[in-house]
């Protein structure tokens, strides 16, 4: 029953890799409406789905790179620690009838299962360049999940930078063919970049996107400032930029961040 409640109430979810600026994109949506919970950190993350998240995205990443399902009763503990989450996060009676969903980048790595329980549910895929990204001090994913998105060679001979932004290619690109393939008009992905250069042209494709009968004008004004550190991959060596576009050069050509 749990799982036919979510799918009537067709959450929002706004996922990527780590650091990558989905705050702005919860900031667009909560003046669009939605509710998007009150357990949340700084960075506005769902804090309840913390150990969900924790449990189940390595297994969840490992089944699907050996091309095999998780196990009956690992699918059956992932859907109750689901739900249970998802009940701490906003209880079910506060859902109904209403605009909700999370933040919470590590979405991105479990698209297929919140798909599989929600056919319907509208999926924010925020982008930033991987040479960033590579660069960040913000590794979490990686530390967290690298063993598991990352061979065992991949690990070995690479530095951590080669590291980050390989598994900012893998988790990106499986995200975007799983949005483009299976999701239709409930996908969108958003270059962090361009929402920083055209911040009204993109807060008005997220508005239009959610489906929601705002003004964009006020929330690109009031909402979008570019950080410091965006492009601060051009501050590295050459040698050090031709060795990460080398690594990530599918994901980085895919997005639009090489010619």
């Amino acid at each position: 029953m749990a799982s036919v409640r979510v799918a009537q109430s067709a959450p929002l979810v706004i996922g990527a890799t780590g650091g990558s600026g989905t705050r702005v994109i919860a900031r667009i949506a909560k003046h669009v409406g939605y509710d998007l919970g009150s357990k949340l950190n700084p960075a506005e993350d769902a804090l309840e789905l913390y150990s969900f998240f924790d449990a189940w995205i390595d297994p969840f990443i490992r089944a699907q790179g050996q091309a095999r399902a998780m196990t009956p009763w690992q699918s059956a503990r992932m859907k109750e620690d689901f739900y249970g989450a998802l009940a701490r996060h906003i209880p079910e009676a506060e859902r109904r009838g209403r605009l909700w969903g999370w933040k919470a980048p590590r979405s991105i790595y479990l698209l297929p299962f919140f798909h599989s329980e929600c056919p319907h549910i509208k999926f924010i895929h925020l982008l930033r360049d991987g040479r960033d990204m590579a660069l960040s001090s913000n590794q979490n994913q990686l530390r967290k999940h690298g063993a598991a998105v990352l061979r065992f060679r991949e690990r070995l001979f690479h530095s951590t930078a080669e590291r980050s932004l390989l598994l900012w290619q893998k988790i990106n690109l499986f995200a975007a063919d799983f949005g483009e393939s299976r999701m239709a008009g409930n996908y969108l992905r958003v270059r962090f970049e361009d929402v920083c250069r055209s911040p009204l042209e993109n807060v008005t494709r997220i508005v239009n996107f959610l489906e929601a009968p705002v003004d964009p004008e006020p929330i690109a004004r009031t909402e979008i400032t570019p950080p410091k550190s965006l492009g601060r991959w051009r501050e590295c060596s050459q040698n050090t930029i031709s060795r990460l576009e080398a690594t990530g050069a599918a994901g980085l050509r895919r997005f639009g961040y090489l010619d």
